[in-house]
């Protein structure tokens, strides 16, 4: 038999998961970019092979997914973008969890509150890279072995309207930003 509980962050939790979040960032400077990829990477995979509750695996692949923007080269992902993304990842790095990892059902319960913190505040950039990805995949189908030839000049003429689109969407949103420029 399986128990359903169901459970609402107030905006002083959220806040308090915030400054979890910003201390271990501001740790995690002493990392290198690498060691921060790593460690998170090893985190996913953990989760992967760990018995999940749902509410952390729906998360895991968003989080791989922000791992992925930063190490595609044709991406070309900023710098300031990038920073932001690492940031994010900064708690993964930190081995000591709020709540032990080890207690069955609740120990990552922790882990899938900061992924879903992550998702929200990179929630633009989550979806440009998506949208990228989609395009390079169909032009690539598309294109066939000719992709090869020209294939900077497809993917950059996309690759800056859709940071331009997520820029604007930044600009213009009120969303409150852990990491980035918006608070």
């Amino acid at each position: 038999m399986s128990i359903s509980i169901s459970f609402e962050l107030s905006d002083s939790d959220l806040d308090h998961f915030r400054e979890v979040i910003k201390a271990a960032a501001q740790n995690a400077s002493k990392y290198t970019e690498d060691e921060i990829l790593t460690k998170a990477a090893a985190t996913c995979k953990e989760m992967e092979n760990a018995d999940l509750p749902s509410f952390v695996s729906e998360r895991v692949e968003s989080l791989e997914m922000l791992m992925a923007a930063v190490k595609d080269e044709e991406w070309q992902m900023p710098a300031e973008e990038r920073q932001d993304i690492l940031t994010s990842l900064a708690y993964f790095v930190d081995p000591e969890d709020m709540v032990p990892d080890h207690i069955p059902g609740l120990g990552y319960l922790d882990d899938a509150i900061m992924i879903e913190l992550v998702i929200q505040d990179m929630s633009l950039d989550l979806s440009a890279y998506r949208e990228f990805c989609s395009f390079r995949s169909t032009e690539e189908k598309r294109r066939g072995e000719e992709a090869r030839v020209d294939r900077e000049s497809w993917l950059a003429g996309t690759r800056s309207q859709i940071r331009s689109s997520m820029r604007k969407k930044r600009q213009s949103g009120t969303r409150r930003r852990v990491f980035g420029r918006i608070m």
